[in-house]
């Protein structure tokens, strides 16, 4: 990758300004952290982050006078100052000493030197620094052999771990998103100290956990940082739904396999066909409620009936404790919920109606919901792999069959709502959605044709039958539009 180079090569026009606004006010500033390492393992760089000798918001002051910029943030308490320009976003902070209290999320600030600064820094291959000021201009500061670390791909801490660890707690996980975002390995005192520090995440922002935690997330294998987290014990505390389904358990001649490890690998088969995050955490939460669901069967051995219904439901509150946006909350309760669907047509018979039932319950989200079912493929013996992998050919053969001939996807039943009251002369309530799902039933079925005339023909033969049932005893769809059933249909 590179010999321990002394200098580096800065080409940003933005940082021969920055570095010109520091020789013209004597300051000496430099970039740190990612920038430097990024450079040095010639990946693209977004943040650059500046240290300076000195106050670090009265130099971002400067700087942002010298663009005209009116955007700066600041923050006082944490010392540092933010400028966004139109590509990247520029974080300004003074050389410091920095500590997290015990039992606060907020640091302790106090000015230091360039080597204090980068002694307080979260790993070597982030702890190195090159100047900005023009006599020493791309000259590289690296006390802690940094680039002695990134040639062995291996990430250690400037400081003994437990230190660094308590100067800021998020680094545990920090350390977990490096490794597999860049493919390092985590030295092993830092892991022990990890596992032993685990806890002490719960001081941090909730909002700076699921940060790193969606970067994990994100990146190209994201089960290396997710097995980490499960190993130091970190995954119980961030979601420790998913740190459950760790283990297996046996009785007599039956065992599951470990839940945990299969989701790792699903996640992994997912992430290699998109980037899609939102699908990714579908594949992660996907057989959270295995645990909550299993019983033992005597003769049949471990079920987990009705676990996609409750993974669906358990959604929610987990995307609501994280402070994970709203929006794609049904997205992936919807991928939860139908995961077993593909293979259940297989097993009662590829129908038409069946084909039609998928479509309409995963509507534009079907390719993402086969995707997630093919990579749910992780058994040892090639023979099964092989025979599921043709049985979810054969249902995507016959989806496209049915999509084509009936255009399901986008489909929306004929009648709304409204019209069914005015027939029936029913007020808003229960009994019009179940009228409503017995005409989409009756086409899905294919007992009536997709057409409005003969929708409404079928709404006036049914009507007084069904409605002289309570609605109650009645299947009715939840608010993802599927049927309300623990049972595959």
């Amino acid at each position: 990758m590179m010999g321990h180079a002394n200098h580096i090569a800065i080409e940003e026009p933005v940082l021969r300004r920055i570095g010109a606004v520091a020789d013209s006010a004597g300051i000496a500033a430099s970039v740190v952290g990612g920038y430097v390492r990024d450079r040095f393992l010639n990946r693209p760089v977004t943040d650059i982050d500046i240290v300076v000798l000195g106050q670090g918001i009265d130099f971002a002051r400067r700087v942002a006078k010298e663009f005209g910029r009116k955007n700066l943030v600041v923050y006082e308490n944490f010392g540092t100052a933010m400028l966004p320009l139109e590509d990247r976003t520029i974080e300004f902070v003074g050389a410091r000493r920095e500590s997290y209290r015990k039992d606060s999320r907020k640091p302790v600030v106090a000015e230091g030197t360039l080597a204090d600064d980068l002694s307080r820094r979260d790993f070597t291959v982030n702890a190195m620094a090159a100047s900005l000021n023009a006599a020493s201009w791309g000259k590289v500061e690296d006390p802690f052999d940094g680039q002695a670390d990134l040639e062995r791909r291996l990430l250690r801490t400037p400081l003994e771990p437990r230190a660094t660890f308590d100067d800021d707690p998020l680094r545990i996980l920090r350390a977990m998103r490096f490794a597999a975002q860049l493919g390092f390995t985590v030295d092993a005192p830092v892991l022990a100290a990890a596992t032993e520090m685990a806890s002490r995440l719960s001081i941090v922002s909730q909002e700076r956990i699921t940060d790193e935690f969606m970067k994990i997330m994100r990146a190209p294998a994201p089960s290396v940082g997710l097995a980490l987290m499960h190993t130091t014990g970190v995954l119980a505390v961030v979601l420790p739904e998913a740190a459950q389904m760790g283990g297996v358990d046996q009785r007599k001649d039956f065992h599951h396999k470990d839940v945990l490890r299969h989701t790792f690998q699903v996640v992994d088969k997912v992430s290699a066909g998109t980037e899609n995050v939102w699908l990714r955490m579908a594949a992660l939460l996907h057989d959270i409620a295995k645990p909550r669901t299993k019983q033992f069967k005597e003769g049949t051995g471990w079920t987990f009936h009705g676990h996609e219904e409750l993974g669906a439901r358990m959604v929610k509150p987990i995307f609501r404790r994280l402070r994970l946006p709203v929006e794609p909350v049904k997205y992936v309760e919807k991928l939860v919920q139908l995961h077993l669907r593909p293979m259940a047509l297989v097993d009662e018979g590829v129908t038409d109606s069946a084909v039609r039932r998928l479509l309409f319950d995963a509507g534009n989200d079907v390719d993402d919901l086969m995707l997630l079912c093919r990579a749910d493929i992780t058994s040892k013996n090639m023979r099964l792999v092989d025979q599921v992998r043709r049985n979810y050919d054969l249902v995507a053969a016959k989806m496209e069959e049915v999509e084509a001939k009936d255009r399901i996807r986008n489909w929306q039943p004929p009648l709304r709502g409204e019209e069914i009251m005015a027939v029936c002369g029913l007020t808003e309530g229960p009994m019009v959605g179940v009228l409503k799902d017995a005409v989409t039933d009756a086409i899905l079925d294919g007992v009536i044709p997709n057409e409005h005339d003969a929708a409404l023909a079928y709404l006036l033969r049914i009507k007084n039958e069904v409605t002289s049932n309570s609605p109650e005893k009645r299947p009715r769809r939840n608010d993802l539009g599927i049927l309300g059933s623990t049972e595959p249909r």
